[in-house]
This record gives structure tokens, C-alpha cells and sequence, in this order.
């Protein structure tokens, strides 16, 4: 995934009124994307401390994506976000530390 399908698919979102799933979703990416690089940044010792919380957080993430894009569905809202974002975990988790990275651009 590139840094301009992530930001198309975080825009689509933003659209969303369900706030509450949305949140849920940013919360889960933000929390996924650190424990990423904290895996990354570790020894291999630490490594094998930190994969199932990893795992944890990645599932969490994952759900929370299909959870909105199906509430946004039963809403009558456009996910088609979630179709485009696929079904591959890496790929799932590119978006995650997309999203992170595109946030935090934001804020300043």
C-alpha cells in the first residue's frame, strides 16, 4: 500500500457518522503502528516477548476495520474502503502504520 491509497481510504473514513467505530478504528491503528516498530526496534530476546501482544494488537486492528465497514454497510454508507484495503495482514498493517504516520503529519 502507498501513502496516497491510504490517505484516499482514510478519507473515505472520515465520512463515516459512526464516530464511535471510527474511533475505535484510529485507536487500534495508532496502537498497532507502535507496537510495530517497537517489535522492529527490539532484540531478538525481546521479540519473542512482544509477538503474541503483536498478534493481539494486529487482530484488533483488523476487527476493528471490518466492524466499521460493516456498520457503515447497514448504514447505508460507502465501504468500499475495506474491499480496497484487502484481506492480506501485511497489507492491513501498512494501512495501520499508514494511518499513524498521516496523523501525526496532521498534527503539527
Amino acid at each position: 500500500m502507498d501513502m496516497e491509497t491510504a490517505a484516499d481510504i482514510l478519507q473515505m473514513i472520515r465520512t463515516t457518522k459512526l464516530t464511535d467505530l471510527r474511533d475505535d478504528l484510529i485507536e487500534h491503528a495508532v496502537r498497532y503502528a507502535r507496537m510495530r516498530v517497537d517489535y522492529h526496534l527490539a532484540t531478538t530476546e525481546q521479540q519473542s516477548h512482544l509477538g503474541a501482544d503483536r498478534t493481539m494488537c494486529h487482530n484488533a486492528f483488523i476487527a476493528s476495520c471490518d466492524i466499521l465497514a460493516r456498520n457503515m454497510d447497514k448504514h447505508g454508507e460507502d465501504a468500499t474502503w475495506r474491499q480496497q484495503m484487502g484481506t492480506d495482514r501485511k497489507v492491513i498493517g501498512d494501512f495501520a502504520c499508514w494511518l499513524h504516520a498521516l496523523l501525526g503529519i496532521e498534527a503539527r
